[in-house]
C-alpha cells in the first residue's frame, strides 16, 4: 500500500470510526472529564489544620426515626465523646496493632498503598461492590474528617488525592496521632482514649496487648465488631488476626501472641437511656455502616425506619413482663420477638431481649437475629413441602409407635438409642390414623417425621430457603429428626418466612428502612417492594387454614387456648426443643407476622414445659396489640381436593400406610407397582398390623384411647 493510500485509510478511520471505537472514545472522554473534575475538586479542597481538631464539633448528626418520621429512635451523635491525646499517650501495643491490621506499609507509602488498592479493586470487581477500599491509615483520616457520602469510585479517587496532600503537609507521627483521635469505635465513641476508657475503664496508654488487639480490630466495622453486639465470636477471630499480623511483622513473639490470644478480656458495661428500641437501632446502624462506611454518624443522614414506635414500646413492655414471670416459673429468663408486615416485609417491631441494659442476662445480645432450634414451630414448612409435592391436608398418616431406622428391627418401636430412631409424642400417647391437618394442628411428632420422609429433606430445605430461612448446609447432614426442628433459625427469619404463608405465597424480604435523606434533603435510598412468588398460593392458603383451624387443635388444646382468635383469622404454631432450651410461638394474620422465642442466652435449660405455657400467652398479648387498630381480614379460601385424588389423600382410612397406597414421589398418580421396594414400608406397616389386631385401639402410657373418640386433654395439659 502506498503512503497516500495509507494516509487516506487512516483519515477514513478517524472520520468514520468503528461503532465500538466510538463507544470507547466516548467512555474514555467521560472518564477523563470525571477524573479531571475529581482532581480539580481535590486540589481546591483545603486540608484542615490538625491543631483545630481538639475543638472539632460534629454538627452533621445522623438521626434514626420511626416510620412516622416524627419519633427519634436514636441520634447517633447524641452525647458524642471525644478526648484528644498526643501519640505518646497511646500505648505502643495499640500503635503497632493498628499498623499491623490496617496499614503495614504506613511508614513507606505516600498516602496510598497501590498494592492494597489493587487487591481491593480485584475483590470489589468480583463482588460488584466497593466494600473493600484498601484504605491506608492516611486515607482513613481523610474519610473520617473531610469526605462523606456513599462509597463510589469517584469518592475513592478523591480519597487518594487528599491522602497524598495530607502526607505532603504532615508527618507520619502527626497523621498517626490524628488517626487515633478521630477513628470511630462504635456508637458515640471517637478516638482511642475514649474507647479505652469506655471498654476497659483505663487510659489508652495502659492497654495490655490483648486489649490493644481488640481495640485495633473494631474500626473496620465498629457496629458489627462491637463487643456488646451479636458478633463477639467474629470480633475474637479478628482480634487473633491482629495478633497474627503483629507477629508476622515482628512486633511480638509467638509466645506473646499465644498469651494474648488466650487472655480473657472483660469489657465494661455501658448505660444509654437516650435510645428507643436499641436492638433494632443497632441493627439499622450496622446496615448503614456497611453501605456508607463507619463515618456514617457524621454525615447528617435522616433515616426513616419501618418501626412502629407505639407497637415497639408495647411489645418491649410485654416481653419484659412475661420474661420476668417466666424466670420464676420456668427458669426462662429472656425472650425476643420480631413482628413484620407480610405484605411488604417491613419490620414493625424488634425486641432483642427483655432489657438491652441488663447485664445479668447478657441483654445487649440481639436474640431476634440469633439462630436457635425452632422445635415443632418448624413443622409447617415440612407439611408445606408435602403439599407442594401433591399431598393434601386430608392425607391420612398413622400416629403409631414406629421405628424409622432400617439398621434396627421394625419391632423395636421404643428404642431411640443410635443407630435406632423411634421418636415419641409430647404426651407419650398415640392417636392412630390422623389427617395431616390434625397432625400439624395438634403438633404430633410421629406423623411429622413420616411427612418429612414423604416430602424429602432436600425439598423441605429448598422450600424453607425460598421462604427466607438460610444456612441449612448439606441436606445429607440431617436425619428424620429434622422434622422436629433440628436445624436453627432466627426470629427474624421465622417471622419473614411465616409471612409468606400469610401473603399467598409471596415473599417480601424483611427490611427496616423506608427512606434515607442526606443533610440537604436529597433522597439516597427509598423503600420499594421486591415481591417474589416463593411458594404456590394454594399451598400457602392450605397451611394458613391448617394453622388457624382451632377445631383441629382441640383434641390436644383447650377450646379457648391462647392461639385462638374467634373474631379474626390468625394462624399459629408452638415449638419446644427436646432439652427445653428453646420455646417458640410463631404465627400470622393477613397483616402481621409474629415470631417469639423464649429461653436463656447461656443456653441453659428451662423447666421442662411446653411452649403453650411459656410463650403462647406472651405471643397472644403482642399479637392483640399489633392487630388492635387493623381492620379484620380473612385468609383466602384454600383449594379443594380433587375427587380423582387417591382415597388416602381424601381422608379415607385404610389398614395400610400411605406408602402402600400412593407413590411417594407422585402421590396424585397411580399407586406404586411394588410398594415393598421402599425400605420404610415394612417399618410403617408393622405398627398398623398391631393396631388392627388390637381392635383399632392405641395405647398410651395410662389408657387405651379409641381412635374414633380421641381423648380431649384438659386445659392444663396443652400440647406443644
Amino acid at each position: 500500500m502506498t503512503k497516500k493510500k495509507k494516509a487516506r485509510a487512516l483519515r477514513s478511520h478517524l472520520e468514520n470510526p468503528h461503532p465500538l471505537l466510538r463507544v470507547f472514545l466516548v467512555l474514555a472522554g467521560a472518564g477523563m472529564l470525571v477524573a479531571g473534575a475529581g482532581i480539580l475538586w481535590a486540589a481546591l479542597t483545603p486540608i484542615p489544620d490538625l491543631n483545630s481538631f481538639d475543638s472539632r464539633k460534629v454538627a452533621q448528626s445522623t438521626k434514626i426515626y420511626d416510620r412516622t418520621g416524627k419519633t427519634v429512635l436514636y441520634d447517633l451523635n447524641h452525647d458524642v465523646r471525644r478526648n484528644i491525646v498526643e501519640l505518646s499517650e497511646i500505648s505502643p501495643n495499640l500503635q503497632q496493632a493498628a499498623i499491623a491490621v490496617e496499614d503495614a506499609s504506613f511508614y513507606s507509602h505516600s498516602g496510598v498503598s497501590f498494592t492494597a488498592t489493587a487487591r481491593a479493586i480485584i475483590v470489589d470487581i468480583k463482588t460488584r461492590s466497593f466494600a473493600q477500599g484498601g484504605s491506608t491509615i492516611t486515607q482513613q483520616v481523610v474519610k473520617n474528617t473531610i469526605l462523606s457520602g456513599k462509597k463510589s469510585p469517584i469518592r475513592k479517587f478523591q480519597e487518594w488525592v487528599l491522602a497524598w496532600k495530607l502526607e505532603q503537609k504532615y508527618s507520619k507521627k502527626q497523621i498517626l496521632e490524628f488517626y487515633f483521635n478521630v477513628t470511630p469505635y462504635g456508637g458515640t465513641l471517637y478516638g482511642a482514649e475514649v474507647a479505652a476508657r469506655a471498654f476497659y475503664g483505663k487510659s489508652a496508654n495502659d492497654l495490655t496487648l490483648a486489649e490493644a488487639a481488640y481495640l485495633a480490630a473494631i474500626p473496620q466495622l465498629p457496629t458489627y465488631y462491637s463487643p456488646y453486639g451479636n458478633n463477639r465470636e467474629d470480633l475474637d477471630i479478628r482480634k487473633n488476626y491482629v495478633l497474627e499480623r503483629m507477629r508476622i511483622l515482628g512486633f511480638i513473639t509467638e509466645e506473646e501472641e499465644r498469651a494474648a490470644a488466650n487472655e480473657e478480656v472483660v469489657f465494661s458495661r455501658q448505660q444509654n437511656n437516650s435510645i428507643i428500641a436499641p436492638h433494632f437501632v443497632f441493627y439499622i446502624e450496622q446496615q448503614l455502616e456497611q453501605t456508607y462506611g463507619p463515618e456514617v454518624v457524621t454525615q447528617g443522614l435522616s433515616v426513616i425506619t419501618t418501626l412502629d414506635a407505639d407497637l415497639q414500646n408495647e411489645a418491649q413492655a410485654i416481653v419484659k413482663e412475661y420474661a420476668l414471670a417466666n424466670t420464676a416459673k420456668f427458669n426462662a429468663s429472656n425472650a425476643a420477638l420480631v413482628a413484620l408486615d407480610p405484605k411488604t416485609g417491613q419490620i414493625l417491631s424488634m425486641v432483642g431481649s427483655r432489657d438491652y441494659f441488663d447485664e445479668a442476662i447478657d441483654g445487649n445480645f440481639n436474640v431476634a437475629l440469633a439462630k436457635r432450634q425452632p422445635g415443632s414451630s418448624f413443622k409447617p414448612f415440612v407439611y408445606a413441602a408435602a403439599l407442594e409435592k401433591g399431598y393434601t391436608p386430608e392425607t391420612i398418616i398413622f400416629d403409631l409407635p414406629t421405628q424409622f431406622s432400617t439398621a434396627c428391627l421394625q419391632t423395636d418401636t421404643g428404642n431411640s438409642e443410635p443407630p435406632c430412631y423411634a421418636p415419641q409424642n409430647y404426651d407419650f400417647k398415640f392417636r392412630g390414623p390422623m389427617t395431616m391437618r390434625s397432625a400439624l394442628a395438634q403438633s404430633i411428632n410421629i406423623p411429622a417425621v413420616k411427612t418429612l420422609y414423604l416430602a424429602g429433606t432436600k425439598n423441605v430445605i429448598d422450600l424453607a430457603t425460598r421462604m427466607g430461612i438460610t444456612g441449612f448446609g448439606d441436606p445429607k447432614e440431617y436425619g428424620l429428626s429434622f422434622a422436629l426442628g433440628a436445624a436453627e433459625v432466627s426470629p427474624l427469619q421465622m417471622a419473614s418466612a411465616m409471612g409468606v404463608f400469610a401473603n399467598d405465597g409471596i415473599r417480601n424480604p424483611p427490611t427496616g428502612i423506608l427512606e434515607i435523606r442526606d443533610m440537604k434533603g436529597r433522597v439516597l435510598e427509598k423503600f420499594t417492594e421486591k415481591p417474589e412468588q416463593a411458594i404456590d398460593s394454594g399451598v400457602a392458603r392450605q397451611i394458613a387454614a391448617m394453622m388457624s383451624d382451632n377445631d383441629a387443635r382441640i383434641p390436644s388444646y383447650a377450646p379457648n387456648n391462647p392461639l385462638n382468635f374467634p373474631d379474626r383469622d390468625v394462624a399459629a404454631k408452638t415449638g419446644t426443643t427436646n432439652e427445653s432450651r428453646d420455646a417458640w410461638t410463631v404465627g400470622f394474620s393477613p397483616s402481621v407476622s409474629l415470631a417469639i422465642w423464649a429461653g436463656n442466652n447461656d443456653n441453659s435449660p428451662m423447666v421442662k414445659e411446653i411452649a403453650g405455657y411459656i410463650v403462647a400467652p406472651m405471643w397472644r398479648a403482642v399479637m392483640e396489640a399489633a392487630l388492635r387498630d387493623k381492620p379484620v381480614e380473612l385468609f383466602a379460601e384454600p383449594p379443594g381436593i380433587p375427587e380423582s385424588a387417591p382415597p388416602a389423600l381424601r381422608g379415607v382410612v385404610s389398614s395400610h400406610s400411605i406408602l402402600f397406597q400412593t407413590n411417594k414421589d407422585n402421590p396424585q398418580g397411580p399407586p406404586p407397582a411394588n410398594p415393598y421396594s421402599d425400605p420404610q414400608l415394612a417399618y410403617w406397616e408393622f405398627p398398623i398390623q398391631l393396631w388392627a389386631a388390637s381392635g383399632f385401639t392405641v395405647a398410651g402410657p395410662e389408657t387405651v384411647v379409641a381412635t374414633t373418640t380421641q381423648e380431649i386433654l384438659p386445659e392444663e395439659e396443652e400440647a406443644d
